[in-house]
C-alpha cells in the first residue's frame, strides 16, 4: 500500500470513507429502532446521499491531502467538521422537499457514529503503519536528552522516519523525571548507562538548542564514557534563519567540546574599515581568507576584490559570494583575481585600479612539514609576499592594511613561524617609517575545520578504524572556530594608529590526546589501550613532525594590555628598524632566487632572533636533490 502512487491511496481513502459512512447510517437505523434488523428501505436514499454529500466536503477540507503515517491529531476537527455540514445539509434538504422522512434522533446518531468511524480508523491506520515500521531491524534504538519542546518535536518526527526509533527521554528538570512525554518514560541522567545498557541504544541525541555552550559541553562530558554515539540537534532559531536544515542532526563538535561562549561583536569596529570601502582579501580562497569574504560581503562593501593563487579556489568562493548576494540583495561587486601576492608591481597596479582601501592579507603558506621540506617558498611566499603587499599599499595610498598572523611566529621553531614573524617585523617596520597606510597584525593559533587541522584528520581516521596517529602525547595546541577568528580579525583590524600586534584570546590550550580520546568516546567507540586490549580505535604516537613544537604561545614577552575587545590583547614587543630590515630583506631576496639555501636559514636567523629551528627534518628537499648524498649530513637543520 505504501508504494502505490499518491492518486491511488486518495482513491482507496475516498471508497473506504463512503463505505464507513453507509456502515454509519446503518448503524444509527439499528441503534434508533433497536433492531440488528432495520428496515432500510424506507430510508435508502438518504442512506446513499449522506456520504455523497460528506466526501467533496472533505475533499474540500483537505482531508484526502493528509499523508496517514504523518497525519496530525488535528484531523479529528476536519472529519467533525465535514460530518456537521454534512448532516446539516442533509436535513436541510429533507425538510424543504418533505419529500423523506427522517427520525432527527437517527441524524444525531448517525452524526457521532459518522465522526467516531471516519477519525478512529485513521489513527488505527496510522497506529499501525507506525508499528510496522518500527519494526524494521534498520531502524536505530535511539534515547533523546533534553525532554522539552525541541525534544518531544523530535520524537513525534523521528517515530514517523524509518531511520531512528525513539525508546527513552533523559532530563535534568527533576518535575519531569517518571513522567510520560510522547509515549515515552523520561529518565534521570543517572540512569543512562543502565537504559542505554537494557534498550540497546545505538545513538544518543542531544535536544538542548537553547542551553549555553557551556553547558552543553559539561552535558556531553557526562556522556562521553556511554560507549554510544552522540548527536545533536539543531535550535529552531538556527532553522529559520536558514543555517540549518530542520532534519540537520549533526555529530558533535569540537567547538562544542570547548564550551568557550561567543562575544556579542562591536558592530562599530566591525563595519569601519569595510561599509561602502573597496576591500581586498589575499588568499581569499583559502580557510581564513574564505570565512573572512563571507563576512566582509555581509557588510556591504562596494567592491570586494578576490585574490588567489590557486584557481579552483578563486572559482569556488567567488560562486559562494555570487550565491550569497543574490540570496540576501547585496549590491557588491565582486572582482577574481587570480595570481600571486610575490609580484610587486601587479599588487600596486591592482590596488590602484580598483581603489582599494582596505586590505586583508590571508595569503601564506601554512603547513608546517611541508614548509620545512620547501623553505625558501615558505619565505618567498610568506614574507616576501607581505612586503610586496604592504610596500604595494603604501604606493596605492591603501588606508588600513591587516596581516593575518599565527600563534607558530612565537618563538618559531619552523621556518613558516619565522617566515609570519618575520612578515609582522617588515608591516612594524613600515608602521613607523610612516605613510599613509595603516598597518596592524593579528596573532592567533589553531582554527577548526581549516586546512590541515587534526579535527577533519581524527574523525577520517575513526571512520576508517583507527588509528588515530598523535606526534606527541604531551602536545597542545589552541583552538578557536573559524567564523569566530574571523570576526575578531575584522575588529580587530578596526583599531589602533599602526603597528600593532594584537593577539587573540584563544581561551586554554587544549591536550589534542584528550581531544582524541572524546572525539572516539563520543562516536560510540571504545580507545583501545592497556586497560581495553579489545577495543575499538588506538591512538598511535608517531614522533613530532619537522618543525613541530610541543606548546604553542601567543605573546613573546610579557607586554600586553587589554582593547576596548574582551577577546583582543595589543602586544608591545621588539622591533627592527626599516633601514637594517631592508638591508637584510633585500639579501634574503638574493639568495632565495640563487637558492642558496644555507645563507637563506642564517639570513632568517638574522632577521628573526627569536628563531630556534628544530634538530630534525630533511631541510630543504630540492637543495637535497641538487648536492651529492655525501654532503646530506650538512643540510640538516
Amino acid at each position: 500500500f505504501l508504494m502505490l502512487p499518491r492518486r491511488y491511496k486518495q482513491a482507496i481513502s475516498v471508497a473506504a470513507d463512503f463505505i464507513l459512512l453507509l456502515f454509519a447510517f446503518w448503524s444509527a437505523l439499528a441503534l434508533r429502532f433497536e433492531t440488528l434488523n432495520p428496515d432500510i428501505t424506507a430510508y435508502y436514499w438518504q442512506m446513499v446521499i449522506a456520504p455523497l454529500l460528506a466526501i467533496p466536503i472533505f475533499i474540500r477540507l483537505g482531508l484526502y491531502r493528509a499523508v496517514i503515517r504523518f497525519m496530525e491529531d488535528r484531523v479529528v476537527f476536519v472529519v467533525a467538521g465535514g460530518v456537521t455540514l454534512s448532516v446539516v445539509l442533509l436535513a436541510a434538504g429533507i425538510a424543504l422537499t418533505h419529500t423523506f422522512g427522517l427520525s432527527r434522533g437517527v441524524l444525531a446518531i448517525y452524526w457521532l457514529l459518522a465522526i467516531v468511524y471516519v477519525g478512529a480508523t485513521r489513527f488505527l491506520v496510522r497506529s499501525y503503519f507506525l508499528r510496522a515500521e518500527r519494526s524494521y531491524d534498520s531502524r536505530k534504538q535511539i534515547v533523546i536528552y533534553g525532554a522539552g519542546q525541541a525534544g518531544t518535536q523530535l520524537a513525534y518526527a523521528l517515530r514517523a522516519g524509518r531511520e531512528y526509533q525513539p525508546v527513552a527521554f533523559f532530563d535534568d528538570n527533576p518535575a519531569l523525571q517518571r513522567s510520560e512525554l510522547a509515549g515515552l518514560r523520561v529518565y534521570p541522567p543517572e540512569k543512562l548507562a543502565s537504559v542505554i545498557s537494557s534498550k540497546q541504544v545505538d545513538e544518543l541525541l542531544l535536544a538542548i538548542p537553547s542551553a549555553s555552550r557551556a553547558r552543553r559541553a559539561e552535558i556531553i562530558e557526562r556522556l562521553e564514557g556511554l560507549h554510544c554515539k552522540v548527536k545533536l540537534v539543531p535550535g529552531m532559531a538556527d532553522v529559520v534563519s536558514g543555517h540549518v536544515a530542520v532534519d540537520a542532526i549533526r555529530e558533535v563538535e569540537i567547538e562544542d567540546l570547548l564550551g568557550r561562549e561567543s562575544v556579542a561583536p562591536d558592530s562599530g569596529l566591525l563595519g569601519r574599515c569595510i561599509t561602502g570601502k573597496v576591500v581586498l582579501v589575499s588568499g581569499a580562497g583559502g580557510s581564513i581568507g574564505s570565512e573572512l569574504c563571507r563576512q566582509i560581503i555581509r557588510l556591504r562593501p562596494s567592491r570586494l576584490v578576490l585574490m588567489e593563487l590557486s584557481e579552483f579556489a578563486l572559482y569556488s568562493i567567488e560562486q559562494e559570494l555570487a550565491a550569497l548576494c543574490g540570496r540576501n540583495n547585496l549590491q557588491v561587486e565582486l572582482v577574481p583575481l587570480l595570481g600571486s601576492v610575490i609580484h610587486l608591481h601587479r599588487n600596486e597596479m591592482v590596488m590602484k585600479s580598483f581603489g582599494v582601501q582596505t586590505v586583508y592579507h590571508a595569503a601564506a603558506y601554512k603547513h608546517v612539514p611541508l614548509v620545512e621540506h620547501n623553505p625558501i617558498e615558505g619565505l618567498r611566499n610568506n614574507a616576501v609576499g607581505t612586503r610586496h603587499m604592504a610596500e604595494a599599499a603604501l604606493a596605492a595610498g591603501v588606508e588600513t592594511f591587516v596581516l593575518i598572523s599565527t600563534d607558530k611566529a612565537v618563538r618559531p621553531t619552523n621556518v613558516m613561524g619565522a617566515s609570519k614573524r618575520l612578515s609582522e617585523l617588515i608591516l612594524q617596520a613600515l608602521a613607523r617609517k610612516g605613510g599613509a597606510t595603516r598597518f596592524c597584525m593579528v596573532r592567533f593559533g589553531n582554527v577548526l575545520g581549516s586546512s590541515g587541522s587534526v579535527v577533519p584528520l581524527f574523525r577520517k581516521q575513526i571512520a576508517a578504524g583507527g588509528p588515530i596517529t598523535l606526534t606527541h602525547a604531551d602536545i597542545t595546541r589552541f583552538f578557536m572556530t573559524i567564523p569566530e577568528a574571523a570576526q575578531l580579525v575584522i575588529q580587530a583590524g578596526s583599531m589602533g594608529q599602526g603597528g600593532e600586534v594584537y593577539v587573540l584570546d584563544m581561551g586554554k590550550p587544549v591536550k589534542i590526546i584528550d581531544l582524541a580520546r572524546r572525539m572516539v568516546h563520543l562516536s560510540g567507540l571504545e580507545l583501545r589501550d592497556e586497560a581495553h586490549p579489545d577495543g575499538d580505535i588506538a591512538i598511535e604516537v608517531v614522533g613530532l613532525r619537522p618543525g613541530e613544537k610541543l606548546y604553542e604561545e601567543l605573546l613573546i614577552g610579557e607586554n600586553v594590555e587589554g582593547t576596548s575587545h574582551p577577546l583582543i590583547m595589543r602586544a608591545y614587543e621588539h622591533e627592527v628598524p626599516w633601514a637594517l630590515l631592508t638591508e637584510r630583506l633585500e639579501s634574503l631576496d638574493v639568495a632565495s632566487q640563487a637558492f642558496d639555501f644555507e645563507k637563506v636559514l642564517a639570513l632568517l636567523g638574522m632577521l628573526v632572533r627569536e628563531y630556534a629551528p628544530a634538530r630534525h627534518g630533511d631541510g630543504e628537499l630540492l637543495w637535497r636533490a641538487m648536492v651529492a648524498p655525501s654532503n646530506d649530513d650538512v643540510l640538516v637543520h
